[in-house]
């Protein structure tokens, strides 16, 4: 699918609003909503949208303390990133993960209320897999957050 201005900012209108009605987002592009719903429908089925959430807040939800564990694995086959993967997948608390280049294996960004729930976290993920190093830090302030993602790289026609 070839994208242009219109998708580009059909696209960044729905970052920041899902709910938005269709003719508001027809209306900011030039378009009737019509053709518009058919552009937002293209874009779901190429993959550029891969759905639609509603952002929770995070402190209404008593989930104040933001940690980020870096994660050495203790061995580097498939079996043990199998596990790992299925470990992580269970645990709620844990909203990302990454595998990552350099001294860090795996980075784990997780949301708990208090340091007390962190180390349930912690000993969950010891008691389950065997690890040669798990090294947290604990977000002082967050300073930008955010789910929207730049479109100026998607080279429009």
């Amino acid at each position: 699918m070839i994208l242009n201005k219109k998708d580009q900012v059909i696209l960044e209108l729905l970052q920041r609003d899902a709910t938005l009605p269709i003719s508001e987002i027809a209306a900011e592009v030039g378009l009737s909503t019509t053709p518009c719903w058919r552009r937002i429908h293209k874009l779901e089925q190429a993959g550029f949208i891969k759905g639609r959430v509603a952002l929770l807040n995070r402190q209404k939800l008593n989930l104040g303390v933001t940690v980020f564990a870096a994660v050495k694995a203790s061995r580097h086959h498939h079996q043990w990133l199998d596990r790992f993967r299925s470990l992580i997948s269970e645990i709620p608390e844990i909203i990302e993960a990454h595998r990552m280049s350099g001294d860090t294996d795996y980075l784990l960004h997780i949301v708990v209320p208090s340091i007390q729930e962190y180390d349930q976290v912690y000993q969950r993920l010891i008691e389950n897999l065997e690890f040669a190093d798990i090294s947290s830090a604990f977000s002082m302030e967050t300073m930008k957050t955010t789910t929207s993602l730049p479109t100026k790289y998607l080279g429009l026609k």
